[in-house]
Parts: C-alpha cells; structure tokens; sequence
C-alpha cells in the first residue's frame, strides 16, 4: 500500500492550496471536508499521515484524533489551527499528535513533518504486520506445546521440561519439533524473539494436545 497524505479541513481552499502543494512534491493526496468522510475512507492498514484542522464544525480535529484511536487508525496527525490554540495543541500532542502547526502554515515545516510522518507510518505498519505474522504463529500452538516452549526460551534443557511436565524426554522432543516446525523458527534464539514479538505468555490460549 502506497502511503498518501489525508487532507481533513472544512475550508475548500485550505483544502486545495494544501492538495496542490503536496501532489507537486509527488506524494498522494486526497482531501476531506470532515471527519466523517475521512474516517470512512481509511483502515487499520492505511499508511501515511493525516493533516487535520483542529477547528471544525461537527466533529472537531480532537474528536476526529479520538475516534481514529477508538478505530485503531493509526495515522499520525499533524494539525492546524488559526487560532494558536495552546490548550488545544497540548492535548493533542500528548494524544500522540506528531506536530502542531499555526495558519498560514509555513509550506517548507509541513512538509518536513509530512515526511517525518509518513516514515513513522511505514516502520508502525512493518512492526504490525511482524507482530502479526509472529502472534498467528503462536496461535497455532496447542497448550502443551506453549508450555514446551515457554520452558524452551528460558532456556531449560529437554530432561528438566520432561521431569517438570511429567513427560518423556521422547515426548518433549517431539513437541519441541513441532513449535519448531509451526512457528518457523530457525532456532531458539529465533523462537525466543517469535514469542516476545507476539507479546507471548503462558495464558495465550491453545488446543489441548
């Protein structure tokens, strides 16, 4: 997915001046009168940043920061004001705001933080998709096969999971393997650093074996 800039603002020459000077420096743009329509136009997996003017009627640039937690929309933001409002940009900024600029907006500070933004956006999104792919791997483990390699990554050898678990130290091995093989990990290095991406603990729930 290419990232591209979201224009949000209710003033339609704000909207094109700000269209005009990003699709110049050869970046995807698409602009929005409101919240509503933005929010309706973006996913989980849109990469990129979100211009967003922080007064607006309707749904204010606060609100629309809020709801695009709620939507777990995590575009950074960069808002405009007219208004200097120092209250306004401090909540933002402590939401998680990635700047905050006054209008008329200096063109060449915007887009520096268009593309501090969209770099944020892109290494987000990689961690994602790496936590996901290490989270879907975990989920195919059975709970006996948690519990192996719970034991595994602290590094306990074989016999000791076998006498803790009550089970062979054939059977270990071969639950071992079988992590192993699912999570695709090369070794237990790899398989320790698969189970912190997941965010792994031994709750993580998983079939009976």
């Amino acid at each position: 997915m290419e990232p591209s800039v979201f224009i949000v603002d209710d003033d339609p020459v704000i909207r094109d001046a700000l269209s005009l000077y990003i699709s110049q420096n050869n970046i995807p743009v698409s602009a929005f009168s409101n919240g509503h329509d933005f929010l309706t136009a973006c996913t989980k997996e849109t990469i990129g940043c979100a211009i967003v003017d922080i007064n607006m009627p309707g749904m204010s640039g606060i609100e629309l920061q809020s709801a695009m937690f709620d939507l777990k929309i995590g575009l950074p933001i960069i808002f405009l004001t007219g208004y200097g409002d120092i209250p306004s940009s401090v909540k933002a900024i402590k939401a998680g705001a990635k700047n905050f600029l006054t209008k008329p907006v200096n063109l060449d500070e915007l887009l520096t933080s268009i593309r501090l933004a969209i770099l944020d956006s892109i290494e987000m999104s990689s961690k994602n998709l790496h936590y996901s792919d290490s989270h879907s791997s975990i989920k195919r483990l059975t709970k006996r096969e948690l519990e192996v390699m719970h034991l595994a990554v602290e590094g306990m050898p074989n016999k000791l999971i076998a006498k803790k678990l009550g089970l062979s130290h054939r059977t270990i091995e071969i639950h071992k393997s079988k992590v192993i093989q699912k999570t695709g990990a090369i070794n237990l290095l790899h398989l320790a650093q698969i189970a912190r991406d997941a965010g792994f603990d031994r709750r993580i729930n998983g079939d009976d074996d």
